[in-house]
This record gives structure tokens, C-alpha cells and sequence, in this order.
């Protein structure tokens, strides 16, 4: 009791706008901040369970409403500690489907990116009897009766390559039939994708209606490519998005990783180039990227991942940073930011 006391004080001074913003035309609402949970699972990181429920405690005690997980993070690790942490709160849950985790511990976690996951393989399956076999599993793991939002993992070419044509069709002709029966008869609130490419969801868009597309690193400081088809053809059919990756894996707060792996130079050179402009206006980047996507009225919310208190203490105090409108002007003026992006007032 002490420590979440402690806790609590702490969080509570730096305390941010974590309004409510709708998604799509459901009755959900998520805080603008969220909280990517990956790295509660131990996504490129070693966090132990203690650790992972106290970044969650702190979270909650500072207003954060919205929390994103998976069973691919920690394969189920994540999902463990978020819904012992929220469960008998008022919060609203996204998780996902795609992956079904199965008895046996991978020999190589290193390779997923995995620091010490639970003794479970993943296996996709995008089918209606995955789809649904996915989702009530989630729900054992949570110890949820249900949850608000439910996205389907990484489907894509950018994950599967060739073999996405299968897997699509695989979706369009048995899996969303789950997604929108589930959704029908109230066991989730919303459905959509949750994937690293905008291309994947103007695909999804063909086949089906979705309510919210969690979209990590396509809408950034570094990239708004999805200002070109994606975000018009949601404003249209009335799918929110909700930027996950906001620092692009870490460039964006200085780390080398970008999209999961080492950032290569295009990459290194535009951030470099970002940091300047920060340093003449004496804006933090981070706090900048945090801010950004939320100017956007398409965007519900921004979902960093935190990899422990200490860094969910640096996202407030970003997140509540006063950056000057010369600042946007300026990156826009030299190319390094799409004319046509909303920007923070």
C-alpha cells in the first residue's frame, strides 16, 4: 500500500490532459494518451512482472484510461499483468486476434524480440474458428469477460510477405464474419486492425466496416504518407485511428531502433535534421512527436509504450510541454513535415 501511495503522489503532479475521444461511431471512448503495452510483456526488453504492474498502476492513478495489449506480447505475458491490473476499474481494453498462442516454449525468443515469454509458440490463424478460439483465450488470460476493442494482428505484407494474399482471403471469407458477429452481439464494442502499414487497411476497407485502425508508426514526426489515401478514405467511412509507435521504435527518443530494427541513414539524417529545429525553438523532439498525431480529429488516441515508471513519468511531462506554433510552421516551411498535417494549437 505504501509503494502505490507513493506512487500515486508521484504520477499525480504530472498529471496530463487524458481527455476521452470517441471511436469511430461506437459509444467507446479511450483517453488521447493510451498505454502500448508490448513492453509489459517483454517486447525488446527484460521488465519483470513487478515492474510491469507498477508502470500500469501508475498509469491508471495518473488518468490513463486506454490500454492496448496483445497476445503476441510476452505470448501473453502482457495480457496477464494488464487485466490483473484493470480488472474492477474503469477502462477500456483493446487486445487482438490473429496469433493463437499453443503449448511450448520457442527455443529462440531472442528472434521474436522476447525477453523471457511465457512457454507458449504463436501460430496465425485468421479464420472464424481462430478468430474466435483467439479472442476467448484472450479472455482466460485477461480474466475479462470481455473487452471493449478487438484488432486483428498483424495481417499485412509487411509481417507475412507472399503468403498475406492467403491470409486476407482468409479474413474476408471466414474471420470477419467473427469479428462483426462479435461485435453484433455486444462481446466487443468495436473491431478493427492493428498492424504497421496503412496499405493492409485500405484492403480492410473493401471487405467490411471497421470501427478503428491502431496503426504503429504510419502517422509521425517521421512519416504522413497516410494523409495521401488512408485518412480520407477513413474519414468517409467513419474509422478512427489510434497512433501506436509514436517514437518509431525509438529513433524519435534517441534510440537506433526504427520499425524493429537498426534505423538506416535516410532515417538517422531526418531525425537529425528534426533535432535541430527542436533545438533552435528548445522544444523536446519526443514531446513534439507525442503531441502531434493528436491534432488530427481522426486520431482517438496516441499509445506509447513505456518500459518502466520512470519513463511514463518522462511521457507526462512531454505530453504537457508548451511547444510554440513557429515550431510546426518551421518543419513545415523546410520540408520536413507534410503541409498538409494538422499541428497542436
Amino acid at each position: 500500500m505504501f509503494r502505490e501511495f507513493i506512487l500515486f503522489l508521484l504520477f499525480s503532479v504530472f498529471e496530463v490532459n487524458v481527455e476521452s475521444r470517441r471511436i469511430g461511431s461506437t459509444e467507446v471512448k479511450v483517453s488521447a494518451l493510451g498505454l502500448g503495452c508490448a513492453p509489459l510483456g517483454g517486447n525488446f526488453v527484460d521488465l519483470d512482472d513487478s515492474q510491469s504492474s507498477e508502470v500500469v498502476a501508475a498509469a491508471i492513478n495518473s488518468g490513463i484510461t486506454y490500454f492496448d495489449t496483445a497476445p503476441w506480447y510476452g505470448f501473453g505475458r502482457s495480457e496477464r499483468t494488464v487485466g490483473d491490473g484493470i480488472r474492477g476499474k474503469n477502462c477500456v481494453i483493446s487486445t487482438k486476434v490473429g496469433r493463437i498462442l499453443k503449448p511450448g516454449a520457442v527455443v529462440d525468443p531472442e528472434n521474436y524480440g522476447m525477453v523471457k515469454p511465457l512457454p507458449f509458440h504463436p501460430a496465425y490463424d485468421y479464420s472464424y474458428d481462430g478468430l474466435m478460439r483467439a479472442f476467448e483465450d484472450s479472455l482466460q488470460r485477461l480474466g475479462l469477460e470481455k473487452v471493449d476493442i478487438l484488432l486483428v494482428h498483424d495481417i499485412g505484407t509487411f509481417q507475412h510477405g507472399s503468403d498475406n494474399e492467403h491470409h486476407f482471403k482468409t479474413l474476408k471469407d471466414s474471420g470477419y464474419k467473427a469479428l462483426n458477429e462479435l461485435r453484433r452481439n455486444g462481446q466487443v464494442k468495436a473491431i478493427g486492425l492493428g498492424v504497421n502499414e496503412s496499405e493492409i487497411c485500405m484492403d480492410a476497407l473493401t471487405i467490411g466496416a471497421w470501427d478503428v485502425f491502431l496503426l504503429a508508426g504510419r502517422y509521425t514526426l517521421l512519416e504522413q504518407l497516410s494523409l495521401d489515401t488512408l485518412f480520407p478514405a477513413c474519414y468517409q467511412s467513419g474509422t478512427s485511428i489510434i497512433c501506436a509507435g509514436p517514437f518509431n521504435s525509438g529513433v524519435l527518443v534517441g534510440r537506433e531502433m526504427w520499425n524493429y530494427s537498426k534505423a538506416p541513414n535516410s532515417v538517422v539524417k531526418k531525425v537529425q535534421s528534426l533535432k535541430m529545429v527542436a533545438k533552435q525553438f528548445e522544444v523536446s523532439l519526443p514531446g513534439a512527436a507525442l503531441q502531434f498525431p493528436l491534432a488530427n480529429p481522426i486520431v482517438s488516441s496516441v499509445i506509447p509504450g513505456p518500459r518502466s515508471s520512470k519513463e511514463l513519468n518522462q511521457i507526462f511531462k512531454w505530453c504537457s510541454e508548451k511547444i510554440p506554433a513557429d515550431f510546426w510552421t518551421t518543419l513545415k516551411s523546410t520540408g520536413l513535415l507534410d503541409e498538409r498535417a494538422p499541428t497542436p494549437n
